[in-house]
């Protein structure tokens, strides 16, 4: 036979909030709504104003900087840059990329930094390290102060096969892979 066993009822629970008693359910009142709504408000109004003044620069993305660098959304500091979009490319020798033309379109650009290897009154032929060469149109205001073995950066326009040079600077350590 077996003898029957007895459960001990649960504690009763006291009122006094101790240890283990029930948690009554806490409501938000109409001013901690208000207040959460305002500042999530302030937040989303805050974040699209820095998304908009981020994606709605108006520099001029065809503009060369100092020394005929890039300029644009680079600030000029390409070649040369230390961060951002541009970060490592301070030792490009050449390049072609495309930009805003300020009209809706885009213009295709090149930048290249070389020994000027035959220079006349309408074209530059560059030379980079790399053995890239490419002649440029130039106007007669480009080639003052730029003589046959100077090192420099021309920054031009491409369509099709011509280049048109839109600056031509001399070249810095920086612009030629030097640290």
């Amino acid at each position: 036979m077996t003898s029957p066993q007895t459960q001990t009822p649960p504690p009763a629970s006291t009122s006094d909030g101790g240890w283990g008693a029930p948690v009554p359910p806490q409501t938000w009142t109409r001013r901690k709504t208000a207040t959460a709504g305002a500042i999530a408000a302030v937040v989303a109004v805050g974040g699209g104003a820095a998304i908009w003044a981020a994606s709605s620069s108006t520099t001029d993305t065809t503009a060369t900087g100092q020394g005929g660098q890039f300029g644009g959304q680079f600030g000029g500091q390409f070649p040369g840059a230390t961060g951002g979009a541009a970060a490592g490319l301070g030792s490009a020798l050449h390049g072609e990329y495309v930009v805003s033309d300020g009209n809706g379109g885009y213009v295709t650009q090149l930048t290249q930094t070389g020994k000027v290897t035959a220079l006349g009154a309408t074209s530059l032929t560059a030379l980079s390290d790399d053995g890239f060469s490419k002649v440029y149109t130039i106007d007669a205001a480009m080639a003052t102060g730029v003589a046959s073995g100077d090192t420099v950066t021309v920054v031009s326009t491409t369509s099709g096969d011509t280049a048109t040079a839109k600056t031509v600077t001399e070249a810095t350590t920086a612009t030629q892979g030097g640290r």
